[in-house]
């Protein structure tokens, strides 16, 4: 793969390989992971994904955060680290919108992606994906945001647009669950993204926000970057630091759809 000058893989998992954080496998005489060598992105089918470069040009992000626990959901516990991520990525572009906890309702996001267009959605928040639609949601400040509520906001917008990536920040999908994991795409593609970005499993928030950031930063500050390399700068970067060195941090964060 050196010798043909390769630096992103494309992997089209089936079955349990699905729940497989590929980014953690280690090369014992390399004493390497395998996303030290590579980038790394996840696709159900090469005919579902449209790979096209994300433009640079005036990228616009609407910053969805809820860092407080919520009377309708009371099994999930306050994200404290949610209000450092999202106010850390919009100190980052210069074209952004933020609803943070009582402004992140269903009513705020609809009006929002429906007046202007925006190039990333990223949403702090929990969310489970489960292969029952039912139980696949993102938690707003006043209710489950579901799929089929996201779907209508991005598909039937006034202004007929397609956002590049939908960014799921301190979500997860059903552990164990093969169907969800790669569900993920569909969110996106039903939804209307290109691509998604998303966990296989919860990771704690600090690292979760610290790894948010920093791809951000390599998205921008690196115009030459796939969004798939960018990713791998991140996920490279907790190595790097000896509190998030284990891959239970960083390797389940994974970049499905639209690589570039």
């Amino acid at each position: 793969m050196t010798t043909q000058d390769i630096d992103t893989l494309v992997i089209v998992p089936d079955g349990p390989l699905r729940t497989v954080p590929l980014a953690a496998l280690f090369n014992k005489r390399k004493k390497r992971f395998l996303i030290e060598d590579f980038a790394i992105a996840t696709t159900p089918g090469f005919n579902l994904t449209d790979p096209r470069p994300l433009s640079r040009q005036n990228i616009s992000i609407l910053l969805n955060g809820l860092s407080v626990k919520v009377a309708h959901a009371n099994k999930f516990n306050a994200l404290t680290n949610v209000t450092e991520e999202i106010q850390s990525i919009k100190s980052l572009f210069d074209n952004s919108k933020v609803l943070l906890n009582s402004q992140f309702t269903l009513e705020g996001v609809g009006e929002a992606l429906q007046k202007r267009p925006y190039s990333i959605v990223h949403v702090a928040s929990h969310g489970q994906f489960q292969r029952d639609p039912k139980d696949t949601f993102l938690l707003a400040y006043d209710d489950k945001l579901t799929m089929d509520i996201l779907e209508n906001y991005l598909k039937f917008n006034e202004l007929n647009y397609s956002v590049e990536l939908l960014t799921l920040s301190a979500c997860q999908t059903a552990v164990g669950d093969e169907r969800a994991a790669l569900g993920l795409a569909g969110v996106a593609i039903k939804a209307g993204a290109k691509s998604a970005l998303a966990s296989l499993w919860f990771v704690v928030d600090e690292a979760t926000s610290k790894l948010m950031s920093e791809f951000y930063q390599q998205l921008i500050n690196n115009p030459d970057f796939s969004k798939a390399q960018a990713l791998q700068a991140a996920q490279k970067k907790l190595i790097a630091h000896k509190k998030f060195r284990h891959p239970a941090y960083w390797s389940p964060f994974l970049l499905i759809g639209n690589w570039l």
